[in-house]
């Protein structure tokens, strides 16, 4: 308990700057778990509902009927997210093309898998945010708190030139004051990297599991769109 009120009397002894950089690293540390926590769970989510589409998709059900089965959630206001958007936006443009008696068969996949392509992207931007700000605070954390520290040891000497005598107890004080400022950088950066590094990658995961599923199925729509257009009467 007294090294805790020994910090707090330094932390409100230290001089307005440091103050200033010590509030900046605690307002940026508290926002970087916030985000920390929300992206954690996103994640956690998205992996969740990736393994269970993929399930559901591959089991057999008429591509028609797993559509069908997203529609209701889309009338509540509430679109799938994830790899079921990327296929909704799939069928819904092959569903849209194949109509059309004049299109070719290959202009009807690629219209699928450009659908598809965008409905990637807008995941990828969904998944990828916050990171930039984790990554910011991982990076310049430790400089803001080396600031802090720099000026409370500058300010710290300054007021030895009025002293009557310059001791190690004299200048103690303010030197403590100012590394808290670095111990305070740190303490931000760290979770930050760390967290920003494993998201980084969970998100790279996700987004080559989405490539291979839009791969997968446009093969799937290959088939049914040849299938479909040798039905067709010619003229």
């Amino acid at each position: 308990m007294t090294e805790e009120l020994g910090i707090l009397e330094l932390i409100l002894g230290a001089s307005l700057t440091v103050q200033l950089v010590m509030l900046i690293l605690l307002l940026a540390s508290v926002v970087s778990w916030y985000m920390i926590v929300q992206r954690l769970m996103l994640l956690r989510r998205t992996d969740e509902e990736l393994v269970a589409f993929e399930a559901h998709f591959w089991s057999g059900i008429d591509l028609s009927e797993l559509y069908q089965q997203g529609n209701q959630a889309v009338a509540d206001g509430a679109p799938p997210t994830g790899v079921e958007s990327i296929f909704r936006a799939g069928f819904k443009e092959f569903s849209r093309l194949s109509q059309q008696t004049d299109i070719q068969a290959d202009a009807v996949l690629e219209g699928a898998r450009r659908a598809m392509r965008v409905a990637t992207l807008r995941e990828s931007d969904r998944l990828e945010a916050n990171l930039p700000f984790l990554a910011s605070v991982g990076s310049t954390s430790p400089y803001i708190g080396l600031f802090g520290t720099v000026w409370g040891i500058m300010h710290s000497f300054r007021g030895l030139a009025n002293a009557t005598q310059a001791t190690l107890a004299t200048v103690a004080p303010g030197i403590s004051e100012a590394l808290i400022a670095t111990a305070m950088g740190l303490f931000a950066a760290i979770p930050a990297v760390l967290a920003y590094n494993r998201f980084a990658g969970r998100v790279d995961y996700l987004l080559n599991r989405y490539d291979t599923f839009v791969d997968e199925f446009s093969g799937i729509l290959q088939r049914q769109t040849y299938a479909l257009r040798a039905r067709q009467p010619r003229d």
